[in-house]
């Protein structure tokens, strides 16, 4: 039997991971919100992605995903759980580790405006099939979480793949 160890000291040896959340915006027409990082933001500069980031401490998935659409694009949904459609784990991301990522769905508000943060310098709304070549390294990722979406179910994927 191994030594026991008290329970803050056993935690400390358990991995860690960042955690992040995104949400997929679908509009009428099935295509999906994806909003380019703007110049100045290291190496996400000129790519494109899901509005989304990081947890902040104690906070849930699902209200870290409204808040960081809020904050990105002036979008504010409503505060019931969208539907979870993928769960992501990447081994190391830029060298800061493990990070989770969870992603949502949900329908663009009709008649809503969007109001990019200083991080994004432009929104598109693209099917999986019509992405253009610099998302073409996520279109294997976004194309599985696209069809999640439509089928109303999750995903898992490791390191941006279907599993």
């Amino acid at each position: 039997m191994g030594d026991w160890i008290p329970r803050a000291e056993w935690v400390k040896t358990q991995p860690q991971a960042l955690v992040a959340s995104c949400v997929m915006l679908l509009d009428e027409q099935d295509r999906m919100l994806l909003l380019r990082y703007g110049p100045g933001q290291e190496e996400a500069s000129g790519t494109w992605w899901l509005p989304g980031g990081m947890l902040d401490a104690g906070e849930n998935p699902w209200p870290a995903a409204r808040r960081e659409l809020d904050e990105e694009t002036g979008i504010v949904l409503d505060s019931e759980p969208c539907l979870l459609i993928g769960i992501d784990h990447r081994a190391d991301v830029l060298g800061t580790g493990p990070v989770v990522d969870y992603f949502f769905a949900a329908r663009f508000p009709a008649g809503r405006r969007i109001r990019l943060s200083a991080e994004h310098d432009r929104h598109a709304f693209h099917h999986p099939d019509g992405l253009p070549d610099p998302l073409a390294a996520h279109r294997r990722t976004l194309t599985a979480l696209h069809a999640a979406a439509l089928a109303g179910r999750a995903v898992h994927l490791q390191e941006g793949m279907p599993a």
